[in-house]
């Protein structure tokens, strides 16, 4: 698999600081400049957000939850309470699949499917945002739902998993997913915003199975 590329860098120290778009831009402030400090990332929100704090502040808490302090919540918001976030798990060695879905302001689980063998991380976040669908209409409730995941999203929307991944084999998850399929076909959910969970700003998402 093909290394992802980091598009924009942060400059704290260097000729001019700011946020470069690519590495030759950046490479240009910081060449010959002792001291120099600078970061890659893979996208704008998370450039903006290291580039709102200092260097040192910074490297102090990567890889950590992000503190929502009201700069943050003024550059970017924050998320809804009174609402669903979904999440999905897949272990690539047992090839065990299972998703959840929980209230975003209690971390209450709502529901919970598998382990069930097959799948993939995509094919989980998309059924867990049909069943958080679902589990609306059935309960005549209408929060947003968030997902971490675009891929899954763009499924929802056009009422189709486009997995690539073989299946053949697998007739009992093909049956969930042409199951899924169906209601989002057969059944109106307009008045559920489907929202993108902002992973880089407000760190993981409620459901996240923590296995990372």
């Amino acid at each position: 698999m093909a290394k992802k590329k980091k598009n924009f860098y942060v400059v704290w120290q260097g000729k001019k600081p700011g946020i470069y778009e690519s590495w030759e831009d950046c490479k240009e402030q910081i060449e010959k400049i002792a001291g120099a400090q600078f970061m890659g990332f893979y996208t704008r929100d998370e450039a903006e957000l290291a580039y709102s704090r200092t260097y040192e502040e910074y490297k102090g808490n990567k890889g950590k939850k992000d503190i929502l302090t009201e700069e943050v919540i003024a550059k970017h918001g924050k998320p809804i309470g009174e609402a669903i976030a979904v999440d999905a798990a897949f272990n690539g060695k047992t090839k065990m699949m299972e998703y959840k879905g929980v209230f975003v302001e209690t971390s209450t689980q709502l529901f919970h499917f598998g382990p069930i063998k097959g799948g993939s991380n995509n094919i989980g976040e998309f059924l867990a945002l049909v069943h958080a669908l679902a589990y609306q209409k059935k309960n005549k409730i209408a929060y947003p739902v968030y997902s971490d995941s675009k891929t899954a999203i763009a499924w929802v929307r056009s009422n189709k998993c486009k997995s690539t991944v073989d299946l053949n084999s697998n007739k009992k998850l093909i049956n969930i997913i042409q199951r899924a399929e169906k209601w989002l076909r057969e059944n109106d959910y307009s008045d559920i915003k489907i929202l993108k969970w902002k992973t880089e700003v407000w760190g993981e998402i409620p459901a996240d199975f923590g296995r990372k």
